[in-house]
């Protein structure tokens, strides 16, 4: 066994992390340089924009790598958002950390400072944030225009609109409401049921041609001549919801009430995504630290202020606003809205225009081509379903299951196995007939020969359903789940489910394979999908990243009830609250120290401004590459001129922090661009989550501080033998 003590001038844990972490430089801020990553084993590549997917395509075999990339994972698995940034910082503060060693500090005068600077920094930030309680509850009506074509289109039910053609007398103000009140599922009577057969699905949200047409028409009785009455093309999607306001208390931040300590017990919170709860002391204080702040009017300002770049995106989240406001705004005197992430899904059509990208009520999801034929026969009628919390196959057991002790099972030949499955598969499916079931929505997969089966006897299986889609159809039709096909009872079947196939069968749906989208609705149901499509196939899984990372964050702000002001503004602030204290730490040094102080103090307080400066030395490097990248700087030089500008200014004005908040609300800084500002008359200003990026800076910090403690590394195996002979064995001990 080989033991080889690292030199901490020259730290190779911290360099590679270093290296590894500045290959996502690019990912930061509004203007993205995606990467294209190419398997050398495999043809083909995908394209990468932010830090989670570049580091799950990586080769992480050394253990800095996968400790990068466990940071990573649990601060995506908790936010959605921040990785970039912990990414980047990651790199900075693992060169100014390196650079501080070389210069001499003691190393555990590094961990000290830098953590007992950073929790200072997040303590000051604190009282900084921006209060959303005299924010309004509403989005602006924001009208979509679709052309005469769209009733033509795969998308014309959804996006023309559609008003759907009665037998019954009562038809006309029935669709009234129904274009009154798109998503309002709870209010509709037993009588009003009876007119449609689904008239929940009558809503869909578009940014222009959807790919999801004839879900407003699932269900519903259309006259004798298949023709249905088109609304004119230009309508508002919804009226202004709410006229109140609600006052939001202050948020319960993760990292508010955490003192400042000096020394560093251990460094495992970035392997972590448990949040921290603050107790109620805490978060009064910082609703009497927490500013109020006017900026805001209503969601539509706040989603588009949290775009950061991702104008697109960010109106499907706007949308999925509109449709949870109107049943959120009947409770909202009982407690504040909420963006309910549970209730959103998306569906991913890849190789098609990103202007098919829409919202719409219910589970939308991709049917494969043999199941499509018996699809068609069970649409506008009611389908009996069950859901299925597993695997159905004959091998599949659920968690936890322990097989009998001292049993084993023989069989006598290949054909006795086959004649046991055919059994099974031939029990499943008397099951399924006598309980004339439909639809099977299951978890996990189904075995072919049972799906085969099923087709046979028009029943659809629907795999890879996600958990929370089980439960909003669990809850609409009081079904409950089943883990095997054997506890199939009347309680576990749901009625009242509607099929549609999506999309005109005769078109070729690029990037597919021949699947064809399909809805499933039912009334009361509170899930809405978001149909993300693109025409590059290979940048389809950043399109849906980006999208899920615009709803996390408008969730967390409203969930925070604070936000950040941002463009770089929270960042300045750190650098001059850093400031004061290196000038502080400075004069203290100079006035000398008492005899009383201890060797440790005078250490600790001569090198403070140099693990100060290398701090704050990762926020200016964070400012300035974001600066660069959304080309509001021509070079880094430049950047860095304005920050230190301001920085100037603050200190001259004796109040840094009011100075940059001035300058915030004024505009000269974290302005986005006028003409990506959706209908609003001014530009807006840029808004960051106040958990999510706290959080990034404590993991960021706590990986490289980690890395740094670790000097050692221990090498045992058939490599010792081989650094026994290599020109590197002066620096091993070999045990």
């Amino acid at each position: 066994m080989a033991f080889r003590n690292m030199n901490r001038k020259r730290h190779i844990g911290l360099q590679q992390l270093s290296a590894l972490a500045s290959t996502g430089r690019t990912f930061l801020g509004p203007v993205k340089s995606l990467k294209f990553i190419v398997d050398e084993c495999t043809p083909g590549g995908v394209l990468v924009c932010s830090a989670v997917r570049l580091l799950e395509s990586l080769d992480l075999t050394s253990a800095v790598g996968q400790l990068l990339n466990e940071a990573i994972q649990a601060q995506n698995k908790e936010y959605r958002t921040g990785t970039t940034t912990l990414l980047f910082l990651v790199s900075i503060w693992s060169k100014a950390v390196l650079e501080c060693l070389q210069q001499g500090v003691p190393l555990s005068i590094v961990v000290a400072e830098m953590f007992e600077g950073l929790n200072s920094c997040i303590e000051h930030l604190q009282c900084h944030t921006l209060s959303l309680h005299n924010m309004q509850q509403r989005l602006y009506d924001i009208p979509f225009k679709c052309d005469d074509k769209a009733s033509n289109d795969i998308c014309s039910g959804i996006a023309g609109k559609q008003v759907i053609e009665m037998k019954t007398p009562d038809t006309k103000s029935y669709n009234s409401y129904l274009l009154e009140h798109p998503y309002d599922y709870a209010q509709v009577s037993e009588e009003e049921s009876e007119i449609a057969t689904i008239p929940e699905a009558n809503a869909c949200y578009c940014q222009g041609k959807c790919a999801c047409p004839g879900v407003l028409t699932a269900g519903s009785r259309v006259s004798s001549l298949g023709k249905s009455v088109e609304t004119s093309c230009g309508f508002t999607v919804c009226k202004t919801v709410s006229q109140k306001s609600f006052s939001f208390q202050s948020c319960p931040l993760g990292a508010s009430g955490r003192k400042k300590i000096s020394k560093v017990t251990h460094f495992s919170r970035h392997l972590s995504s448990i949040k921290e709860s603050p107790s109620l002391q805490q978060t009064n204080q910082l609703a009497k630290c927490t500013k109020p702040f006017n900026g805001l009017s209503d969601l539509g300002q706040l989603a588009m202020s949290l775009s950061h770049g991702n104008w697109h995106a960010m109106k499907l989240v706007q949308d999925i606003l509109r449709c949870q406001l109107q049943t959120a705004n009947r409770m909202a005197v009982v407690h504040p809205f909420q963006l309910n992430i549970s209730e959103v899904v998306t569906c991913c059509l890849p190789g098609m225009s990103e202007s098919h990208s829409c919202v719409c009520p219910g589970y939308i999801t991709l049917l494969h081509p043999e199941k499509v034929a018996v699809a068609k026969q069970l649409q506008d009628r009611p389908l009996r379903i069950i859901l299925a919390d597993g695997d159905l196959s004959e091998t599949y057991h659920h968690l936890g299951f322990n097989r009998s002790q001292n049993v084993r099972m023989f069989l006598e030949s290949p054909a006795a196995e086959d004649n046991s499955s055919r059994l099974w598969v031939n029990s499943m499916l008397d099951i399924l007939i006598q309980s004339r079931v439909n639809l099977i929505l299951v978890r996990g997969n189904t075995s072919a020969s049972l799906e085969e089966r099923c087709l046979l006897n028009k029943i659809v299986t629907i795999n890879g359903v996600a958990d929370n889609v089980l439960k909003a159809f669990s809850d609409v039709t009081r079904a409950d789940r089943v883990t095997y096909l054997t506890q199939v009872n009347e309680h576990c079947i749901g009625e009242g489910v509607y099929l549609n196939l999506c999309g005109e069968l005769k078109l070729s749906w690029v990037g597919l394979n021949g699947q064809v989208p399909v809805a499933l609705t039912a009334k009361g149901i509170h899930l809405i999908t978001a149909v993300l499509s693109c025409p590059v196939i290979s940048k389809m899984q950043a399109t849906e990243d980006q999208f899920w990372t615009c709803a996390h964050r408008v969730h967390h702000a409203l969930l925070d009830q604070a936000v950040f002001p941002g463009g770089g503004t929270v960042e300045l602030l750190c650098l001059a609250y850093l400031e004061n204290l290196e000038k502080a730490a400075k004069n203290s040094r100079e006035e000398g120290f008492h005899d009383g102080h201890s060797w440790l103090a005078k250490t600790s307080e001569q090198y403070k401004a140099l693990v100060l400066n290398a701090l704050s030395r990762g926020w200016h490097q964070y400012i300035c590459t974001v600066m660069c990248n959304s080309a509001d700087s021509a070079s880094e030089l430049e950047a860095s001129t304005f920050i230190q500008q301001h920085l100037r200014k603050a200190a001259l004005s004796g109040v840094p922090s009011t100075y940059l908040l001035d300058e915030f609300k004024k505009g000269r800084m974290g302005t986005a661009s006028p003409e990506h500002g959706g209908t609003f008359e001014k530009p807006l200003k840029v808004y960051d989550n106040v958990t999510a990026k706290m959080e990034a800076w404590r993991r960021a910090l706590d990986l490289v501080l980690l890395v740094l403690q670790t000097d050692a590394e221990i090498i045992t195996g058939p490599k010792r033998d081989q650094l026994l002979k290599s020109q590197a064995s002066s620096e091993f001990m070999f045990l």
